[in-house]
């Protein structure tokens, strides 16, 4: 019996360092080039041929500022700053692929819903229809002070605001225009028939849009919708709008238990739990003899900063591990910040951790890295996959581009000969995920319930 394939995802930031730490100062590192536009489309380009769905950018506002209290680390560092608009690079590198989908990244919390709804759909039109949106409600304090905000939004009320931006962009994207409202009639002077094109009348708690949508419908209307969360407000929104969702948890166990309470919330919402793809992340160091993949393991590992990583852990937990009692059991504690972060090493944790462990821990290069020979990975990539039902992965690089590239010249050939690489697809990025003739988000999803 086949096995599916395993998905994979590129995650990348539009920065100086990517999501290492440290490791910008090894001489293979080549992320310094982040403003040459050419740096990422040869990364797009290649991982096209080694049969990645899609580039993920993520996206950080300000510098991590809650380790010691300053963003001094973050800084010295360059640890997710200075950070560059992750959109404006996807035009150039899906010009330069045929098949390659890109996910950009949106801050549901200070952007608003008309200007994110036209700028996707103009991207869905540049790139055919490969776009998809990662949502995120931008939790750190210094965020919120670029928007003049004192402190950041309330966790809850910032998924409250997301499920109804959501909302609106829906009206926009989906029930704005009719598939035939652009008639081209030359011979009775009608470009647009009018009576196809609606104007939307929102008003909302957080938001108020009238008119209609100024794009015309792209291919796929509403782009491929990414999330990743946690907490149980986290947990509902993706049950109710993510497509693809990205789960998180130190052990097995606790991955398939986020999977499985993620499906169950999706039925709750009337959805077919099946139109949710899982992935979680995962980072490996390949090299043709374990020998070799150690060495390599150990020279990567003379090159991480603690200070970086735990700057970047702090400022997404919410935690000021510097501030606490470092023989004290770190519990979780409710902050304004990333819960998943939060619960890494507390609710979501198969042991209890002191402080001086997690800061250890953070510190420490090689925490979930998968080193070996292709064959190994290969085999516990299928394993992961196997035993927690995932769909695939959120792959990091460590030395960009040179773990990611040796990922695809010495594993994907590995997998693709045990049949777990799908062939190139054709058409749109939700087709290449669910299917040929799913360029449209599936009816149970609340988009469509919108334009009904």
């Amino acid at each position: 019996m086949s096995k599916k394939p395993i998905l994979f995802n590129l995650f990348e930031m539009n920065n100086r360092t990517g999501d290492s730490h440290g490791l910008w100062r090894h001489a293979d590192s080549k992320h310094h080039h982040y403003n040459d536009i050419g740096f990422w489309v040869e990364i797009a380009q290649k991982i096209e041929q080694g049969g990645f769905t899609s580039l993920f950018l993520g996206d950080f506002f300000g510098a991590a500022d809650v380790y010691r209290g300053t963003p001094e680390a973050a800084i010295r560092h360059a640890t997710q700053f200075p950070s560059n608009d992750p959109s404006l690079i996807i035009p150039s590198m899906a010009a330069a692929t045929t098949s390659l989908g890109f996910v950009t990244t949106i801050s549901t919390t200070y952007e608003h819903p008309f200007l994110v709804a036209r700028r996707l759909s103009t991207l869905d039109h540049l790139t055919r229809g490969r776009i998809a949106l990662n949502v995120v409600t931008s939790y750190i304090a210094s965020a919120a002070r670029y928007f003049g905000l004192d402190q950041p939004i309330e966790h809850d009320k910032r998924y409250a605001m997301a499920d109804e931006f959501l909302s609106v962009c829906y009206k926009l994207w989906e029930a704005s225009w009719d598939d035939d409202a652009i008639r081209f009639d030359v011979e009775n002077n009608i470009h647009i028939d009018p009576l196809g094109v609606h104007a939307i009348h929102h008003q909302g708690e957080f938001f108020k849009v009238n008119g209609p949508h100024v794009c015309e419908p792209s291919p796929q209307r509403t782009p491929v919708i990414f999330q990743a969360g946690s907490s149980k407000a986290g947990r509902d929104f993706a049950a109710r709008h993510a497509e693809c969702v990205f789960v998180q948890g130190r052990t097995v166990t606790a991955v398939k238990e986020n999977i499985a309470a993620i499906r169950q919330r999706a039925t709750d919402f009337g959805r077919n739990p099946a139109d949710i793809l899982m992935f979680s992340q995962q980072t490996a160091i390949v090299a043709p003899t374990r020998a070799e993949a150690q060495d390599r393991f150990e020279d990567y590992a003379r090159y991480r900063t603690a200070d970086s990583a735990l700057a970047q852990y702090c400022g997404s937990s919410g935690y000021d591990l510097a501030a606490l009692d470092p023989d004290s059991v770190l519990t979780f504690m409710r902050t304004e910040a990333n819960q998943s972060r939060a619960a890494q090493y507390t609710t979501q944790s198969d042991r209890a951790y002191t402080v001086r462990e997690v800061i250890a821990d953070v510190g420490r290069f090689g925490s979930g890295i998968l080193v070996g020979t292709p064959i190994d990975i290969a085999d516990r990539l299928e394993a992961i996959m196997d035993e927690t039902g995932l769909d695939g992965f959120n792959f990091n690089s460590i030395v960009t581009p040179a773990t990611i590239f040796d990922f695809v010249d010495q594993v994907i050939p590995e997998l693709r000969n045990r049949g777990r690489i799908a062939a190139p697809a054709t058409g749109t990025l939700r087709e290449s995920l669910f299917g040929a003739g799913h360029a449209r988000i599936d009816p149970t999803h609340p988009a469509r319930q919108t334009a009904s």
